[in-house]
């Protein structure tokens, strides 16, 4: 249910952001899905990435830039995470293509890739959204989830994190949803998970996962359907709520690890995990 120590960054970023409001891909301008009531302005788009762009392009460097390396970021991940374009392109499609390669890479028996939005975009509080297929398989680990830009100034639980969604690729039928911060942190985590009716797999079809994130609040959803709230008053007593300011976005397909377990004969590669887009906003009220 936890994030064990997960993705323990180095991190050397600034502000970054993304979100979106309905249930499937948005329509071609995605400012045209910031109201919820007719009339009534809920969300004001702020950054995006639609991934729209020939077959084979790398994400775009204005926006993303590229974790690199195999020290298994704090959870004994198995992979190497690479800027090749194998690892992480777009599909011609408009979709990003995060693809976990079994194959000998950096000292590693595996390949992926991780990108993040730091020191190109950051932002406290709005709606961080992403509409995401996920790969079945055991020992495959993808998320969405964002951490907090001081983290330079702040190591990491004190910068704060909110994961988005985490999966567990032999658990294709729920994902996850979690708070870290001092205190409650890995696997003392503010946790919850979610299913889909009728306990369809979210490797099926794409979803939408995102936070709406005020003031001494963050609504975890899929689909727009909230199954978790973080407030304040959600912590253990006396522990400090580090979400008032800037986040940015990461993105990864993790391979192995605390918190999923190694691959086994039955994981098929290449794995791909298809975003067809990041969105954040900000309240427009």
């Amino acid at each position: 249910m936890h994030a064990g120590i997960r993705h323990r960054p180095f991190w050397r970023f600034a502000p970054l952001f993304l979100v979106c409001a309905g249930f499937g891909r948005c329509a071609e301008d995605p400012q045209s899905q910031t109201t919820q009531d007719a009339g009534t302005p809920q969300w004001t788009l702020t950054w995006s990435d639609e991934f729209d762009g020939a077959a084979g392009t790398v994400p775009d460097a204005s926006k993303w830039t590229h974790d690199v390396g195999g020290s298994g970021w704090g959870n004994n991940q198995l992979e190497y995470d690479t800027a090749e374009a194998r690892n992480a392109q777009l599909d011609g499609n408009g979709h990003l293509a995060i693809t976990a390669i079994e194959e000998p890479y950096g000292g590693r028996d595996y390949s992926s890739a991780r990108i993040n939005t730091g020191n190109k975009f950051s932002q406290a509080h709005g709606r961080f959204e992403a509409r995401i297929k996920l790969p079945p398989g055991r020992g495959l680990w993808p998320a969405f989830w964002l951490l907090g830009a001081d983290i330079a100034q702040n190591p990491w639980p004190s910068c704060g994190e909110l994961d988005i969604m985490e999966y567990r690729g032999q658990e294709t039928t729920l994902i996850h949803g979690s708070a870290h911060g001092p205190g409650y942190s890995g696997g003392q985590a503010i946790t919850a998970s979610h299913g889909l009716p009728g306990g369809a797999g979210f490797d099926q079809d794409f979803h939408v996962f995102a936070v709406e994130w005020t003031t001494d609040r963050v609504d975890f959803r899929v689909d727009d359907t909230v199954y978790e709230t973080v407030t304040p008053s959600t912590l253990p007593a006396g522990k400090q709520w580090v979400f008032e300011h800037p986040f940015f976005v990461i993105l990864n397909l993790a391979v192995g690890g605390n918190y999923v377990g190694s691959p086994d004969s039955s994981t098929r590669f290449p794995a791909t995990m298809l975003v067809d887009y990041v969105r954040v906003y900000e309240s427009a009220q």
